[in-house]
């Protein structure tokens, strides 16, 4: 028997395991009743779209995340207390390694083109939370920003590398070192 639905939520964090497990392209509307429990009735209910309007709700829900727990903190208080907090949410949020990272995984696919718009914006808005975090701590722009690119594409990869290999503790290990790279002193202050 289907499962009754009381929030949008419930089904949006669902599905997007199901993204996970399956890629957007291998997600059928059969195979997320099927591992979700929630009835057809209930998922058109929400997402009267079918499975695109469940992604974009997906993204979106994915950012609102990042939003309070990443880009937000980054842009307040002591830039590497703020850093450090951000380590330890990024830890949290792929639970240490063990959870692909969804974005990241639509843009190996056709789905990257049509989502692009939203993918291109969190990549760009946790690379500049970022870039300003470390703009703050004395290093100029251009360095910030290099850093701050360098250490999603850092978090991305190790994200990866621990899946391939299938060891949490490579993404743990790259994270201390992503850490002690961002927030080491500019050799030439």
């Amino acid at each position: 028997m289907p499962r009754i639905v009381a929030e949008k939520s419930d089904v949006v964090a669902a599905i997007a395991e199901v993204f996970r497990e399956h890629g957007y392209e291998g997600a059928s509307l059969s195979q997320i009743t099927a591992t979700t429990g929630f009835g057809k009735g209930s998922l058109y209910h929400f997402f009267p779209g079918g499975k695109e309007d469940m992604a974009s709700h997906i993204l979106a829900h994915i950012d609102h995340w990042f939003e309070i727990e990443i880009f937000a903190p980054l842009g307040t208080g002591d830039a590497a207390t703020a850093i450090a907090r951000m380590m330890r949410s990024v830890e949290t949020y792929f639970q240490s390694g063990n959870r692909i990272c969804l974005v990241g995984a639509f843009t190996l696919t056709g789905t990257r083109d049509r989502f692009a718009t939203p993918i291109a914006i969190y990549f760009r808005r946790w690379i500049s939370a970022l870039e300003g975090a470390l703009h703050r701590t004395g290093l100029n722009q251009s360095q910030a920003s290099q850093r701050a690119e360098t250490a999603v594409l850092a978090i991305q990869g190790a994200l990866v590398l621990a899946r391939a290999l299938n060891d949490a503790a490579v993404f743990t290990r790259a994270l201390h070192q992503i850490e002690a790279d961002l927030l080491r002193p500019d050799p030439q202050s």
